[in-house]
């Protein structure tokens, strides 16, 4: 591979982190990359919606399971978390260091909903100093 074709390359291709939090935090970015509604401005003080999702990928980097794990019930805010995880999938296959003894990955990933339906993920939060 070229030295340009790397520089434009999938973040699957990149090599799986070694720790559970350097996982989520790629499996994060690559979300963030494929969906329009994140935002990167501070946090604002007050959230409209905070949805935990229960995350399952499998040793090759597939999506096994996403579900809802905590919300308040806004139901439209659920499905585009969900949808976000899904549309982004496949994600890096993880290390040896990460995995469960069935070769899969399960995490949980918080995200965290401005009034207008645009979210950060915990992994990923900019919070204001």
């Amino acid at each position: 591979m070229t030295l340009l074709a790397s520089c434009f390359a999938a973040p699957l291709a990149q090599a799986a982190p070694l720790a559970i939090d350097a996982y989520k935090r790629a499996f994060a970015q690559q979300v963030a990359h494929a969906n329009p509604r994140v935002f990167a401005e501070p946090l604002p003080p007050v959230l409209k919606s905070i949805v935990v999702l229960d995350i399952t990928i499998a040793r090759d980097g597939k999506l096994t399971r996403v579900a809802v794990y905590r919300s308040n019930h806004y139901k439209e805010l659920e499905t585009a978390a969900l949808d976000s995880v899904r549309r982004a999938a496949p994600f890096a296959a993880p290390s040896a260091q990460v995995r469960r003894s069935d070769g899969s990955v399960n995490f949980l990933e918080t995200f965290l909903f401005r009034d207008d339906g645009r979210f950060q993920m915990q992994s990923l939060a900019n919070r204001a100093s």
